[in-house]
């Protein structure tokens, strides 16, 4: 039998991934504005007003600005000195980066997924699918996006490289905000799980190429379903890489 190029971490007793939430260290106001913003309850462009946030929690305006101050450094909200806090709008030219990074990532992890996957592993997959058709049926959104980063985590976990799945999730941040964009288009989280059984399939075959095959597919897809994006809410979308790049705030 030929040898793989990867070595992965010896078998352990294995868990059911799930999605990794802000730091334990961080505040409630930066957990909640990071998971607006991410989930698109505060959109692109959005005003962010320290003091009614601040109202809103009993505090006092340090704790919202330093949440703020976090987000800016995570290229989530933009500062511009006398003119106002905003929503950061999505860089576009952040994003073939990250596609390119996940891309690599995510085929190695269901490369490897392929070689060591267990009739239970399957089983936990196929298991995730039914939560993702029972969460598009509901129309459940936001359910449906956990449960997507949850079998992503789970792919990573059953090829032995659940650290690959941390790092996709530091570099897509941009790229989630896209994603959430797509899940109300009619038929895309079924588009979405149609994809992820084509990988379960090839991993249950242990076929090596037709999982990287499967997942290049469901990658590829969600790249154009960006183009699109950009060309239906041009506005929640910048050409400068930060808000360095950009002379003056959004204008929505």
């Amino acid at each position: 039998m030929p040898s793989d190029t990867l070595t992965a971490a010896p078998p352990r007793q294995r868990r059911l991934a799930t999605v990794r939430p802000a730091p334990r260290s961080a505040s409630p106001i930066y957990r909640d504005l990071r998971n607006d913003i991410l989930g698109m309850r505060r959109r692109p462009g959005e005003p962010i007003a320290e003091a009614r946030i601040a109202a809103a929690y009993g505090v006092s305006r340090t704790p919202v600005h330093e949440a703020v101050l976090r987000l800016a450094d995570e290229g989530l909200i933009d500062v511009f000195p006398q003119s106002g806090t905003y929503v950061s709008l999505i860089p576009v030219a952040a994003l073939p980066e990250a596609g390119v990074i996940r891309k690599a990532l995510e085929e190695a992890t269901v490369r490897m997924a392929a070689i060591r996957a267990t009739p239970g592993d399957i089983a936990q997959l196929r298991a995730a699918l039914e939560e993702q058709r029972d969460l598009c049926a509901a129309c459940d959104r936001d359910g449906f996006h956990e449960a997507d980063e949850s079998f992503h985590a789970l792919l990573a976990d059953i090829a032995g490289f659940p650290g690959f799945w941390a790092l996709v999730e530091q570099v897509k941040v941009q790229v989630d905000r896209c994603r959430r964009l797509t899940l109300p288009v009619p038929g895309q989280m079924a588009k979405v799980i149609a994809e992820h059984d084509a990988i379960v399939e090839a991993i249950a075959a242990h076929d090596r190429e037709a999982s990287v095959e499967a997942l290049g597919a469901h990658l590829d897809g969600l790249r154009l379903a960006i183009d699109d994006l950009r060309a239906a809410a041009p506005l929640y979308f910048t050409d400068a890489p930060t808000a360095a790049g950009r002379q003056t705030p959004p204008r929505l």
